[in-house]
């Protein structure tokens, strides 16, 4: 399934973009929160991060079908490697 980029005036488009990154630093957050309160309880990274992914396949593939979850996870390769992921990348 293609997204198709919705049609806005810059400064309607730049509110959504503001908004969209609030709610997503918002969610990440909770999932902080949620993953400290697991380790706290024993639960080894690894597999707090398996049930992440898994988590969030299925809630992609729920939203957006199958074919664009499998688009978003082939980029996936690419910007791991960029460092989009790491938390200690040092930007020149």
């Amino acid at each position: 399934m293609k997204i198709n980029k919705p049609i806005f005036a810059d400064s309607e488009a730049e509110a959504l973009l503001d908004f969209d990154r609030e709610e997503r630093q918002l969610a990440l957050e909770y999932v902080a929160e949620a993953w400290n309160a697991a380790e706290d309880d024993g639960v080894e990274s690894a597999a707090l991060a398996h049930a992440s992914l898994f988590a969030a396949l299925t809630t992609l593939v729920n939203a957006h079908g199958e074919e664009a979850a499998a688009d978003l996870i082939a980029s996936l390769p690419n910007r791991i490697r960029s460092g989009d992921y790491s938390l200690k990348r040092v930007l020149q």
